[in-house]
C-alpha cells in the first residue's frame, strides 16, 4: 500500500457511520483527495481536532483500493487561533475554500493554488487585516491565476479606455456606458479591483472600510460564479445584501 507525507488544507468534512468522517483535503502535491477517518469523532481518536474545515497541516497517508485515503499521522502546521476566534474570519474562510472545492481536478496538483489558499488563511489569521474583502481578493486572484482574470483597464467590448461605469461578469469585465450590461461600476469601486490585482492587496485589506466594497464583493462573487457556472452559498453569504444596481 503506498504511502506518502503531504502538506494540505481541509477544504470540508462529512459524517460517515456513527463515528468516521470523509475528508476533502487540497494538498501541495498531490490535488485534491478524500480520506476516510476511521473513529474520528470518537473522544478517544488520536486525529480528533486535526481534521477540521480550515485546517492548515502536515498529513500521512496511505492510498485504499477504493477512493479514499486513510490518515496515518495529522499535525497542524499552524493552529490559526486568531481566524477560529472571529465568526466573520470564519465565514470568510468558508467561503473560499468552497471555491477551492468547486475545482474540478482531483489528484491534479496545483501548487499555485495551494500557495494562495494558504495566504488566504494566514492572512484571515491576522488580527492586521480586515477579514470582508478576503473572499473577493481571493476570487479575483484566482481568476488570474487561471488566466481569466477580467477586463479592468479598458471596456472590455470597445476597447475605449473610459470612463468605464460598468461591469458584466458574464462578458468578462469593466465597459463603457454605450456599451453597458451587467452592474453599474463606481469609480471608487474600479480603482479597488485594479489595487487588489495591481498588487496594492496588503494595504487594501488593512482599510476596515474602503469605498466601493460593497460593489467590489458582490462583483466579485458573480464572476467566480460564471466561471465555475455555479453559484456558491458559502461565497453568496459573505456579500452585501444589497447589490449593486443596474443603470436604465
Amino acid at each position: 500500500m503506498k504511502e506518502f507525507s503531504d502538506d494540505a488544507v481541509v477544504l470540508r468534512t462529512f459524517k460517515s457511520g456513527e463515528s468516521d468522517r470523509v475528508v476533502v483535503l487540497w494538498t501541495r502535491e498531490h490535488g485534491k483527495v478524500r480520506v476516510f477517518a476511521k473513529g474520528i469523532r470518537k473522544t478517544t481518536s488520536r486525529l480528533g481536532g486535526t481534521l477540521e474545515a480550515l485546517a492548515y497541516v502536515r498529513v500521512n497517508l496511505a492510498e485504499t483500493r477504493g477512493e479514499f485515503y486513510v490518515a496515518r499521522h495529522v499535525a497542524h502546521l499552524e493552529r490559526l487561533s486568531t481566524l477560529r476566534s472571529s465568526y466573520d474570519r470564519i465565514n470568510a474562510g468558508y467561503a473560499v475554500v468552497e471555491v477551492v472545492d468547486a475545482i474540478p481536478s482531483d489528484d491534479v496538483a496545483d501548487e499555485g493554488i495551494f500557495d494562495l489558499l494558504v495566504r488566504v488563511l494566514l492572512a484571515l489569521d491576522n488580527d492586521e487585516f480586515e477579514p470582508s474583502l478576503v473572499p473577493a481578493s481571493f476570487f479575483f486572484k484566482l481568476l488570474a491565476l487561471d488566466g481569466s482574470q477580467p477586463v479592468v483597464d479598458g471596456c472590455v467590448n470597445c476597447g475605449r479606455e473610459g470612463p468605464l461605469v460598468f461591469f458584466d461578469a458574464e462578458v468578462g469585465g469593466t465597459l463603457c456606458a454605450n456599451c453597458r450590461s451587467g452592474h453599474s461600476l463606481s469609480s471608487d469601486a474600479l480603482d479597488l479591483i485594479r489595487r487588489i490585482l495591481g498588487g496594492d492587496l496588503a494595504q487594501v485589506l488593512h482599510d476596515p472600510s474602503p469605498k466601493g466594497a460593497g460593489e467590489v464583493m458582490t462583483l466579485a462573487q458573480d464572476s467566480i460564479e460564471q466561471h465555475f457556472g455555479r453559484r456558491l452559498r458559502a461565497a453568496r453569504s459573505t456579500a452585501p445584501l444589497t447589490p449593486p444596481t443596474l443603470r436604465p
